[in-house]
């Protein structure tokens, strides 16, 4: 499996010829999306989802029931659900956007889990409960700390981690979050920059 990481919570998945891509949001290249056989969305915030880009792309995609995506056809996801996208298989797990101030926002997000190997939580924090070998961290969010993007790794006990959700934090910010993730959260972790793959 071939994982690229492109701006901010963007994720480019290839294998054996099929291409998924996960959170193509207004901040991502539009590269990302070459040849994609379809396409994962978390949530409905546009550094997620980017919808005109979606539209013109014409592959399925796939965002949580009840999402708010005006304007894009997707195929609903209910938490726990398992399916097929591009030929890999995924499991939607979670359920809702962690919260910022007061409760909100309050809307559906759903973590994946791609061929039990990789996965990606969007804009939250839920423990998938089941092994996970490659973990995508939330590096930087108006819902985050980094003493819970460092608990939520050494929940998720996973064999490695890259950081993701970082497109808002400068270089100096992204050297000391990345500095705790290495140090604290007791897995492999590394930060990919945008068009590194592994």
């Amino acid at each position: 499996m071939r994982i690229t990481k492109y701006t901010h919570a963007c994720v480019r998945i290839e294998h054996e010829g099929r291409t998924l891509v996960v959170d193509p949001g207004v901040w991502s290249e539009p590269a990302a999306l070459d040849g994609a056989d379809a396409v994962l969305v978390t949530h409905e915030h546009a550094d997620h989802v980017d919808v005109l880009r979606l539209a013109a792309l014409g592959v399925p995609v796939f965002a949580p029931a009840g999402a708010d995506v005006p304007r894009l056809a997707v195929r609903p996801v209910a938490p726990d659900e398992e399916f097929d996208a591009a030929g890999f298989r995924v499991r939607a797990v979670g359920g809702r956007h962690a919260p910022i101030h007061g409760g909100l926002p309050d809307c559906p997000n759903l973590g994946y889990l791609v061929d039990d190997a990789l996965y990606h939580p969007g804009d939250a924090l839920h423990v998938p409960g089941r092994p996970v070998e490659t973990l995508l961290v939330p590096a930087q969010g108006s819902w985050l700390k980094t003493g819970e993007a460092i608990d939520f790794v050494r929940a998720v006990r996973p064999e490695r981690a890259f950081a993701i959700h970082d497109g808002q934090i400068n270089e100096r910010g992204l050297a000391s979050v990345s500095g705790w993730l290495a140090a604290e959260s007791g897995t492999r972790y590394r930060h990919l920059r945008p068009g590194e793959s592994l």
